[in-house]
């Protein structure tokens, strides 16, 4: 498993605490840098994903 599928949903959940703490705390821009951090933290998971696919496929061809 790559590492990319390990700490992208750990991202992606500290972005969604964040978020909640901004929204807590009515500050706009942490509520945003959560949601920001939380979509990253999706597209760190979806690369680690793609990238085992990738190693899957060649490690089934040889």
């Amino acid at each position: 498993m790559d590492s990319d599928r390990i700490e992208g949903p750990l991202k992606e959940a500290g972005g969604k605490v964040k978020e909640e703490w901004g929204d807590a705390t009515d500050n706009a821009q942490t509520e945003a840098e959560g949601q920001a951090d939380q979509v990253e933290g999706k597209v760190q998971n979806k690369w680690g994903e793609t990238k085992d696919d990738v190693r899957d496929a060649v490690d089934d061809d040889r």
